[in-house]
């Protein structure tokens, strides 16, 4: 029997992931990934580079940028790594094994903590780092990490898991949230953070995003052409299960702007069980506002959380993400996934093969998303989930910065 298409029911006019068919609500002017299938790359570029220099805004704690970091030293193990704060408590034995340097951000008061609150200080502390001497620096920009000054001959190659949200895109999202003082000073501090965050991109000699929307917000932010190499996903992590619960799982820290109150809305007019793993200054909002179907569990240890991307109904993706490291993860456990369809989810998910997008970030709009995917599911087929995240296996993004650098 033939799959009923979503797309096809809803009436939505949504874009496929694989880029095949372009419809206006979700168009938008595309680029492929940097390495292409059957590439054939030159002599390894790494010989090249006698010392290399990796600049990663702050180490505080383990998320996606820092699993890229991860897969940098995997590629570069001779690299020291520069940064403003860092925490050895809270990272991984792979970047605890590399020498760790600090900017002067680490020794001011409470800057482990209150990293975000020195921002202003912080393209002056990049600008002291004295990285004479390296031949390669590759800066991995989310928070600031670019502005550095190498040597004259050495290459500069940045990652950009995102230009800086709280300067550009969702900058007032970020002062509607803070305090007065903060919102009071927002508006001189960030313009100028602006100016410095656009004239140090120049610097740069190569630039490449993590995703497609990323590139977008580049070249609007920068000016800067960039190449997209999107993170790695290692599906030998991940495995599926052929015990399915009846629940649904959204991921993610809770934030305004991954809204995951748009999920809790949702499933509470359903009456469909969800689970909600995730902490963050919205817990205790979002905990009252959940009804008797919702459950909400700060964390998970990674062994259970595979358990839950193998076992869930589907993954709830709300958040207009930079790329989206949890929905792969869950493709690559066998299971679909519902997102909504605008930023990094558009480079991963396969509408009507490894999931679904709803075009607007609306309770009704989700609901009918989860109807459509209740009515599509008998025919959803886990391989095709798995065959995709392994587009997305960590020897692509090796061969992705490797090709950036021949």
């Amino acid at each position: 029997m033939e799959a009923p298409s979503p797309a096809a029911e809803s009436g939505f006019l949504l874009q496929r992931a694989d880029f095949a068919s372009p419809a206006p609500v979700l168009e938008r002017p595309r680029r492929p990934a940097l390495i292409r299938p059957g590439a054939v790359l030159p002599a390894d570029p790494r010989k090249r580079f006698k010392r290399v220099a990796i600049i990663h805004y702050w180490l505080v704690t383990m998320r996606g940028g820092e699993r890229v970091l991860e897969r940098l030293l995997e590629l570069f193990p001779q690299a020291d790594i520069f940064t403003h704060v860092y925490d050895p408590a809270a990272m991984s034995a792979t970047i605890r094994a590399h020498k760790v340097r600090t900017s002067f951000i680490q020794k001011l008061p409470g800057a482990k903590k209150h990293y975000q609150a020195y921002l202003p200080l912080m393209p002056m502390a990049l600008e002291q780092l004295d990285l004479r001497g390296y031949d390669l620096v590759i800066s991995s920009e989310s928070g600031p990490a670019k502005g550095v000054i190498p040597a004259p001959d050495a290459l500069h190659l940045c990652y950009v898991h995102s230009p800086m949200r709280y300067l550009w895109d969702h900058y007032h999202d970020y002062r509607e949230e803070a305090g007065w003082l903060r919102r009071a000073v927002m508006p001189v501090l960030c313009h100028g953070l602006r100016q410095w965050d656009t004239s140090s991109a120049a610097r740069v000699d190569r630039v490449l995003a993590n995703s497609n929307f990323i590139r977008e917000r580049v070249a609007k932010a920068w000016r800067r052409e960039a190449d997209v190499v999107h993170p790695p996903v290692d599906p030998a992590l991940f495995a599926p299960s052929d015990d399915i619960d009846p629940g649904y799982l959204w991921v993610g820290q809770l934030v305004p702007y991954k809204r995951a109150d748009l999920a809790i809305d949702a499933f509470n007019a359903l009456g469909l069980p969800l689970t909600v793993v995730g902490d963050g200054p919205q817990a205790a909002m979002l905990k009252r506002r959940a009804g008797p179907t919702i459950r909400i569990i700060p964390r998970l240890s990674f062994d259970e959380l595979r358990r839950a991307y193998a076992r869930c109904r589907a993954l709830v993706f709300t958040a207009e993400e930079d790329f989206g490291i949890v929905p792969v993860e869950v493709m690559a456990s066998g299971r679909p996934v519902i997102a909504y369809g605008r930023g990094g989810a558009l480079d991963s998910v396969v509408e009507g093969r490894t999931g679904l997008f709803f075009a607007q970030q609306t309770t009704d709009a989700l609901i009918e998303a989860v109807q459509q995917l209740e009515r599509w599911l008998p025919h959803f087929d886990p391989a095709a989930a798995i065959a995709r995240a392994r587009d997305f296996a960590p020897e692509r993004f090796d061969a992705g910065v490797l090709e950036a650098l021949a």
